[in-house]
């Protein structure tokens, strides 16, 4: 990576940017970041991820001024992009725009005067539009992961998915090795701030069409989402998840109970011969709540290690 560990925190900035087959826009993007990133006060780098590229990504950004340049010889995905650029990052603050011309990023220095507030540890970019590709499928799809999100959490998310953000390296850290290599990784990091008790603060932003080919998949990548939500809130809150489905068993359990009995599904007279699905419902109920408390346990310990 030829990247230099007694650099990390010299810069303000680092303006994390994946790339693939971008080249007939990525130069302006640079453009548009190093001028908005110029005029601010703050000192920065923008780090071009060429993320396997085959039409000359790279060599257009190659040597520009505020740029480095990393090149994934294999398409790793753009969550393994993010990852890696934000390890590597040499600014204080790292943001992750895309390089496809849909994200205000001359707005950039603001997410990271709102961060240097402290009333926050992550400010996302929170659209007020939806211009992207497969707009029918996507606008009910984000819908429904956002409010599962908005549920575990327990957390108002006006935009789970948006690919514009800020926060501090050193708070994103510990949480850099769940992102998965996809374009989940943006919910991964949203939902990783929240459930630890971080602030997250949205900024209302507008978006635009896409420039170039998307690479989203609406069927694959909506169900990646909405895998990784519920992965996330059972790492880190695992009663969220156990516990509705748990209670909802033993609720149906105890109904069917009183409903045995109530009918007179009983047998020889004995008033505690439970009909087999009865006896089902109670024990997986109870094997699920008991699942949950074990999960909740381990992931308190490792907390309570981790701060020791």
């Amino acid at each position: 990576m030829n990247s230099d560990p007694d650099l990390y925190g010299t810069l303000d900035v680092t303006v994390v940017l994946p790339a693939l087959n971008e080249v007939g826009h990525i130069g302006a993007e640079v453009d548009r970041i190093t001028k908005a990133m110029k005029d601010s006060p703050y000192t920065f780098e923008i780090l071009v991820i060429d993320d396997g590229s085959t039409d000359g990504t790279g060599d257009a950004v190659e040597g520009l001024p505020f740029v480095r340049l990393m090149r994934f010889p294999v398409n790793r995905g753009s969550g393994t992009a993010r990852r890696i650029g934000s390890q590597e990052a040499y600014g204080k603050y790292v943001v992750w725009t895309d390089a496809d011309m849909t994200y205000p990023n001359e707005r950039i220095p603001e997410l990271i005067e709102i961060l240097e507030t402290g009333r926050c540890q992550h400010v996302v970019g929170a659209r007020t539009t939806e211009e992207g590709t497969h707009k029918i499928a996507r606008v009910p799809a984000k819908w429904a992961i956002r409010k599962l999100a908005e549920y575990l959490t327990g957390t108002k998310i006006p935009d789970l998915n948006s690919g514009l953000r800020a926060f501090k390296r050193s708070d994103a850290l510990p949480y850099l090795g769940l992102l998965p290599t996809g374009f989940s990784c943006v919910t991964t990091i949203t939902l990783s701030f929240l459930s630890n008790g971080l602030v997250v603060e949205y900024l209302p932003i507008e978006y635009a069409k896409r420039a170039g080919k998307s690479h989203f998949h609406p069927i694959r990548d909506a169900y990646r989402y909405m895998l990784q939500v519920v992965r996330m809130v059972t790492f880190f809150e695992p009663l969220r998840v156990f516990a509705p489905a748990a209670f909802l068993l033993l609720f149906l359990g105890v109904t069917k109970f009183v409903y045995d009995i109530v009918s007179g599904i009983v047998t020889d007279g004995d008033p505690f011969a439970l009909s087999i699905n009865t006896v089902l419902l109670l024990i997986t109920g109870l094997i699920l709540f008991s699942l949950g408390l074990l999960a909740d346990l381990i992931v308190r310990t490792s907390r309570h290690n981790a701060t020791r």
